[in-house]
């Protein structure tokens, strides 16, 4: 039997960045809003004492446990698809804070090349340069559009940071200052300054200060302690929502906060979305939450399986090309580039998640793209995380895997390696997509999501035109031995750094998009799809600030509904209207 609660103003179906930051913007506004989790509570007493390698970055304790809950992989439609098991190859959040509690907190903005991508390869390069199934269009917003709420993400957020002297305009500068420069970070500059290029320190959400945001949420100056991706961080000096858009939600009494409590649909009438139908993981009840928006606010795959499993958007079909939901997967979650083996000994343990350096003259369309065989480009960039000793054991290529050769040079270079890589670019395709898995389900007899993903061309040519980048700067900074990184021939099936996106893509017109700029639902107006399955297309660095970004940026669309009565939300000049 269900148990119908009383109706909300706004439900969530997660509180990690997007449910906090949607949690914490409509509390302060006045409304009521309910955040659903389907993991436990934490605050920062749970990250105390978590300087554990094997527990954390191995045994993924602040990670989805995939005999739960997991997804399938094929590379082409015409393979069946197999579950994930492997904890390495498939890292999701889960409990309060959900990614933003293990993330490495690198904070760098797209460029606005990504938001108009079609638009301006076309004006510059010919509607010949983009492949025939290769489906870029444009987001349906500017980067001028989007550039507050970047500012206003970094503001909650505490970033410190060195401003890039290729990336889009700033409106105000970082709120702290970039991190400090270690050995390994002066070489990079200044090998990358002797080759031309253009080095700046690389935005962090692991703050070099202590700082108050505008909401009155401290965080404390960065220890440097390198337990930080994967991990929590015990010293409230990374912005997590834990210690940022969470209390502030709390603090208005107008949240409440409901963990263990899985969201299995968005129930639908065929015109509104009515609310949520939830679990509770402990006891089995189920609960109908009944709510005039509801916000989803998941990770990209169980965005798009609610989405999928309540019935709402229409399934994207490769072989027609026709419908939306699971259209343009894209997995970013190879970052290759090159390791150099040095003379030098570096002190390699002093890190963090976010400390290093980049330069960005081979991004986007920074430089011209006439005679290469891709679009958009990489990010080159070195970064000192510090060095654990199960993960890490680096070596160079022929080495013998094991005897006394491999143990005399994993000694001498533990602490003598540095790698320069790109995180680049992926572009989305016709035959990658997610949908439902005819095959495998959970354990309440729902169907997993299946992704169809494989390498291109595109890719490949990227990879290996970076790659050479790569191992330029190395030879520069005074390498003795540089190992190019190979890319595998296809997708292997691991989706390692969360970093996904598509399925819900954002644009201009119900016909290329799921939701409009304000990721509301083109056919459900109280429905809003909050997360990187709004992205078109995967930009060169990590997803979370333009994720949020655009999540701000929805907030005020859902307070310009709640006090106008619905409608569908477009932009004229600076106002937001109900039409």
């Amino acid at each position: 039997m269900v148990t119908k609660l009383p109706k909300v103003d706004v439900v969530t179906t997660g509180v990690g960045w997007t449910g906090g930051i949607v949690a914490a913007e409509l509390t302060k506004a006045g409304y009521k809003v309910v955040g659903l989790e389907r993991g436990e509570d934490r605050t920062i007493e749970d990250y105390l004492h978590g300087h554990d390698e094997l527990k954390y970055n191995q045994r993924k304790e602040l990670m989805q446990k995939l005999t739960k809950d997991t997804i399938t992989w094929r590379n082409t439609m015409d393979q069946d698809a197999v579950p994930v098991r492997d904890e390495e190859a498939f890292v999701v959040g889960t409990g309060v804070g959900g990614g933003g509690a293990h993330w490495g907190a690198q904070t760098y903005r797209y460029f606005p090349y990504d938001f108009e991508i079609k638009s301006k390869t076309i004006e510059r390069y010919g509607e010949s340069k983009i492949p025939k199934d290769m489906l870029i269009q444009d987001w349906g917003l500017s980067y001028d559009e989007i550039e507050p709420y970047y500012s206003k993400f970094e503001q909650m957020a505490g970033v410190s940071g060195e401003e890039d002297p290729l990336a889009g305009p700033r409106s105000i500068p970082y709120p702290t200052p970039p991190m400090k420069k270690n050995r390994p970070m002066r070489l990079f500059h200044e090998a990358a300054e002797k080759l031309g290029y253009h080095p700046y320190v690389v935005p962090a959400g692991t703050v070099s200060e202590v700082y108050t945001n505008p909401d009155g949420e401290t965080l404390n100056a960065c220890q440097y302690c390198s337990f930080c991706g994967n991990y929590g961080c015990e010293y409230g000096a990374k912005a997590d929502p834990v210690v940022t858009v969470v209390p502030t939600a709390k603090k208005t009494g107008n949240f409440e906060l409901r963990t263990n409590c899985l969201v299995t649909r968005v129930l639908y009438d065929g015109d509104k979305a009515t609310g949520v139908l939830y679990k509770d993981t402990r006891t089995g009840e189920e609960f109908e939450q009944p709510a005039e928006i509801v916000a989803m606010t998941s990770y990209v795959f169980n965005n798009i399986r609610l989405l999928l499993l309540s019935g709402i958007g229409e399934p994207y079909d490769p072989k027609t090309g026709k419908g939306i939901i699971g259209k343009n997967y894209v997995d970013h979650h190879t970052i290759m580039g090159a390791t150099g083996f040095f003379d030098e000994k570096f002190n390699l343990y002093a890190g963090t998640g976010a400390l290093g350096s980049a330069f960005t003259d081979y991004c986007a369309d920074n430089f011209d793209h006439s005679d290469v065989d891709f679009i958009h480009g990489g990010q080159i960039e070195i970064h000192i995380m510090g060095n654990e000793p199960i993960a890490n054991n680096p070596v160079p290529a022929g080495t013998p895997a094991f005897g006394k050769e491999f143990k005399e040079k994993s000694l001498h270079y533990s602490n003598r390696t540095l790698s320069v890589v790109s995180q680049r670019a992926f572009m989305p395709w016709k035959n990658h997509y997610l949908d439902l898995d005819p095959a495998y389900t959970d354990d309440n007899g729902d169907p997993l999501i299946r992704v169809t993903f494989d390498y291109t061309d595109q890719d490949c040519n990227l990879n290996e035109f970076l790659a050479d980048k790569c191992a330029g700067v190395l030879k520069e900074m005074g390498a003795e031995i540089i190992d190019k990184h190979p890319m595998p021939e296809h997708f292997g099936g691991r989706f390692t750094f969360q970093h996904d996106s598509g399925g819900a893509i954002m644009g201009s017109s119900p016909e290329n998009s799921a939701v409009n700029n304000y990721l509301q639902m083109w056919d459900v107006d109280n429905l809003f799809v909050c997360g990187a399955s709004a992205f078109p297309h995967f930009g060169p660095t990590n997803p979370t600030p333009t994720t949020a970004a655009l999540t701000y940026r929805a907030t005020e669309g859902m307070i310009e509904y709640l006090k106008n009565g619905g409608g569908q939300l477009v932009k004229t000049g600076k106002e937001t209207q109900n039409v």
